[in-house]
């Protein structure tokens, strides 16, 4: 085994890459990129029942979502089936496994008279020692694990483990269809990748003592071990549906940043002194294994949405305006391949981005910037646009009609004027102003939003307002 570091991510395609799984997938690429190691790629695709091409394609979406780039693979196990069988025959010749012709009706037979005698659940070991195949049925082929003694998992999170080898079973390898299993294709893979650390959830712990009696039969170094806590939904029960969005890719939907989910998944077990926002460079700097705790994680969406929001206030207003696009066109406030500018599109932005959640709702928010009409509030025009509100509108809009200066600062003093004139606070004329605008009562300050909107479209709502008043 080498001295560099080697770690994999090992879905299996039977669904989308979600939270638990991404997770997984995270903490092995940053203490890989920690220690300057290797980020391997593999798909773990033996279930051929429910294993699928629509899968492997969605997890490597979410992969690259999330910006874990790996440095090989993606590999399938459906490609090495004949480097399995090679391994698995090794192990028979050499008396390590042997061939079982148990049917699974007898089997299940068994298994219930184990209950009812109160006795294990495992295999009794009776074809151990057969001489010679039995005709006319199909074997599978079973791993002769040691039945004394202890096997001790030194497992970098939770310390050593101790597993009594009597409770271990004669794990079948090979089906009777010469397919592998997943416990013995682990194995084989992780030896041929030189894979030095296993990352992954803490519900493989009990599949551990298992595969590393099979590494002893194959005779190569046992990598290191990391048992991730389990995350909990906010009732303590596993992570599922249930509790919300649990696909990857559902966020990216929702309007989430990818940094935002990575940042809060590295969190969920993973922390560094009271400091919750980090940096991917932060992360790596500072990501080991000593300060991950062995207590379930409690997923809290209140939690990511918060930390989403601070990514938002955070990205460069040209960069937020790329990224909220295509929610334009999902809300339907642009058309697909409709052009914008997107110079102004940032300057939109940056009077919205303190204000927005989700890229979902800095979209809607960006439609009245958008659209040639915007739809009044009833309640919002019933209260701002009156017959109080009309000489304010149209002196404003006679102001602005020959007024060439529509920035921040060449619009304050045109109000300031008008309040003066008419005498009347700031905000009797900014209100009306604000709802012919934007159709509703809440917005940046005034002058950015007319700054923003531009002196036509401005001018054309002014004069709307005026008539509805009319």
């Amino acid at each position: 085994m080498t001295d560099t570091i080697r770690v994999r991510f090992a879905p299996s395609p039977t669904g989308h890459l979600h939270i638990g799984g991404a997770r997984t997938a995270l903490f092995n690429w940053l203490y890989a990129r920690h220690n300057g190691g290797t980020f391997v790629l593999r798909i773990e695709d033996t279930d051929r029942t429910r294993s699928t091409d629509e899968y492997i394609e969605a997890i490597i979406e979410g992969m690259k979502w999330l910006n874990l780039e790996w440095q090989e693979g993606p590999f399938r196990q459906t490609d090495r089936f004949g480097v399995y069988r090679d391994y698995v025959e090794k192990l028979v010749q050499e008396g390590k496994a042997y061939h079982c012709y148990c049917s699974a009706e007898e089997l299940e037979q068994r298994r219930h008279l184990a209950i009812a005698q109160g006795k294990p659940q495992k295999y009794d070991g009776r074809c151990r020692d057969l001489k010679d195949p039995v005709p006319g049925r199909n074997p599978v082929v079973r791993f002769r694990t040691p039945q004394q003694g202890e096997t001790v998992v030194d497992d970098l999170i939770r310390g050593s483990v101790v597993f009594e080898n009597s409770q271990l079973d004669d794990l079948i390898i090979l089906r009777s269809d010469n397919t592998p299993t997943y416990n013995f294709t682990v194995v084989v893979d992780d030896v041929d990748m030189r894979i030095t650390h296993v990352i992954r959830g803490d519900d493989h712990l009990n599949n551990t003592p298992k595969q590393i009696h099979i590494y002893r039969a194959l005779g190569y170094e046992i990598p290191k071990f990391a048992h991730l806590p389990m995350i909990l939904g906010a009732d303590k029960t596993r992570l599922s549906k249930r509790h919300g969005a649990t696909s990857v890719m559902a966020y990216y939907e929702m309007g989430y940043l990818p940094d935002a989910l990575v940042n809060y998944l590295v969190r969920l077990g993973w922390s560094h002194g009271d400091q919750e926002v980090f940096s991917r460079e932060e992360l790596i700097n500072y990501f080991s294994f000593e300060n991950v705790g062995n207590a379930a994680a409690v997923f809290n969406p209140e939690k990511l949405l918060w930390l989403n929001q601070q990514y938002i206030m955070a990205t460069p207003p040209e960069k937020l305006a790329e990224l909220v696009t295509p929610f334009l066109v999902k809300e339907t406030i642009i058309a697909e391949g409709q052009a914008l500018d997107m110079a102004w599109l940032a300057r939109a932005v940056k009077t919205l981005q303190e204000r927005a959640k989700t890229l979902v709702e800095l979209a809607k928010s960006l439609r009245y910037y958008i659209v040639e009409e915007v739809t009044f509030d009833e309640k919002a025009k019933e209260k701002f646009l009156n017959d109080k509100s009309l000489p304010l509108l149209k002196d404003l809009n006679n102001a602005l009609a020959s007024h060439a200066d529509f920035s921040h600062a060449g619009l304050e003093p045109v109000f300031k004027a008008l309040v003066e004139k008419h005498g009347v606070k700031l905000g009797a004329l900014a209100q009306p102003v604000r709802v012919a605008m934007t159709g509703g009562t809440e917005s940046p300050g005034i002058y950015e939003v007319l700054e923003v909107i531009g002196k036509e479209k401005a001018l054309k709502r002014l004069e709307k307002a005026v008539s509805i008043i009319a």
